[in-house]
């Protein structure tokens, strides 16, 4: 499950489930929320996600497509070592903002 929290204006997005085509309703149904207050900002929490499929990564990116068209933004925290690696070997990592922790990537949106 994951679940949805804020920092000030920032929405950050978080569980402890991999993200698979099982998990991947849950996820944007919580990423759903971010969206209906306009111009969503959110934080994809993955440290304590052990794994990501190619249906999660489909999800990440078509919702950063989404957020980005709003004039939004979506950006991982903390990825697991094995998610970093696949996004790596993936090439989503080239397509998103990724940052060592929660309080990096929202201190992002300061910038």
């Amino acid at each position: 499950m994951f679940v949805r929290t804020r920092q000030g204006n920032v929405d950050v997005i978080s569980g402890d489930a991999a993200l698979t085509r099982e998990t991947t309703a849950d996820l944007a149904n919580a990423l759903q929320q971010c969206s209906t207050q306009g111009q969503p900002r959110v934080v994809f929490d993955m440290r304590n996600v052990p794994l990501v499929d190619s249906a999660g990564l489909e999800q990440m990116l078509d919702t950063q497509d989404q957020f980005e068209s709003c004039g939004g933004a979506l950006k991982l925290a903390g990825p697991a070592p094995l998610c970093r690696e696949i996004l790596t070997i993936t090439g989503v990592a080239a397509q998103m903002e990724i940052y060592a922790d929660v309080r990096a990537a929202v201190g992002s949106f300061i910038r």
